[in-house]
């Protein structure tokens, strides 16, 4: 028999982390964060890290794992889960994951298989090289001419996606696009996708108020210490929250323009999750307009019928 998880998915600041709480309190359940920058320790104000008080006890995993300084990709991601998985399962717990990092939900849910090409440091930095010398139309050009397939899986303007299915090509000597299974058709485990949504506008002023609370919060601070601790280049700060400090730092914008990026960026950020997760036909969608209460009643609906069939649960 599969094991049963259940996630919570949606854009940015639509509500996810609370939802996620109290379902796990709802139904003995543990947390899996599936954020893909809340695993870097000291990086809490920018990637809104749930808090002890906000957690009410409820354990929280994949969250705090790792220094500003190592990396760390999907592959990682879906290795570690599933090791928790066993773990809570094992309890007599429910797995519950909350976070809005698309391609880790899908490679947990469809058993996506990764290619096992291994990371070379030195031909990454050759490609890297190659971007920076003929720039990001060239690239894309050697990726198709490499796999003309991958055209339908990869965005040109998503450099390191780009860059790493170059590398996996030139290292395996076989198309990126072949070594990706029809993994929707291959789910591992038996899961139920709770998405919350809400009207564009009222999210986006949302994500507006979040980024002013995380200003003052002390964002700035936070983001000034950790840049001088772990440099531009480290994973980290390619995330939006923290990447739009880059140019302050390099006297090139001031603060306020810093948050007006931030805040344009999430924007932007919330609209691409939208369109990964409006793809999946899966997903048990929640207008948060409803109101919370009404969203936690519905969400404990869906997850009773959801957890009651196999009878692994009765509520």
């Amino acid at each position: 028999m599969k094991k049963k998880i259940i996630l919570i998915v949606g854009p940015t600041s639509v509500g996810k982390t609370k939802l996620g709480i109290d379902i796990s309190k709802e139904f003995s359940g543990e947390i899996i964060s599936c954020d893909s920058m809340q695993i870097y320790k000291e990086f809490n104000i920018g990637t809104a890290k749930v808090t002890s008080e906000e957690s009410c006890g409820i354990n929280h995993y994949m969250i705090d794992i790792l220094d500003g300084d190592e990396t760390f990709n999907v592959s990682d991601y879906k290795n570690m889960a599933e090791k928790y998985i066993d773990y809570i399962s094992s309890n007599n717990k429910i797995p519950i994951f909350v976070g809005g990092t698309g391609l880790y939900v899908n490679s947990l849910v469809y058993d996506f298989k990764f290619t096992e090409a291994t990371q070379s440091e030195d031909l990454r930095n050759k490609i890297i090289k190659f971007y920076e010398e003929n720039g990001l139309d060239i690239l894309y050009d050697l990726l198709l001419y490499l796999d003309y397939s991958s055209k339908e899986k990869i965005h040109k303007n998503n450099v390191k996606r780009v860059i790493r299915a170059i590398e996996v090509c030139l290292s395996t000597k076989k198309e990126f696009s072949k070594q990706c299974n029809d993994y929707f058709n291959n789910a591992k485990y038996d899961y139920l996708i709770v998405g919350l949504t809400l009207d564009r506008k009222k999210l986006y002023d949302r994500i507006n108020t979040r980024v002013d609370m995380m200003i003052n919060n002390g964002l700035v601070e936070e983001v000034t210490r950790l840049y001088y601790k772990y440099g531009e280049f480290s994973q980290p700060f390619t995330a939006i929250g923290y990447k739009e400090f880059i140019p302050y730092f390099n006297n090139e914008i001031t603060i306020e323009e810093c948050t007006k990026n931030i805040k344009q960026n999430s924007r932007k950020y919330a609209k691409r999750q939208f369109t990964w997760f409006n793809k999946n036909k899966n997903i048990e969608w929640i207008d948060v307009e409803i109101g919370y209460d009404n969203v936690l009643i519905k969400s404990i609906q869906l997850i009773k019928e959801f957890l009651n069939k196999g009878d692994i649960w009765i509520g």
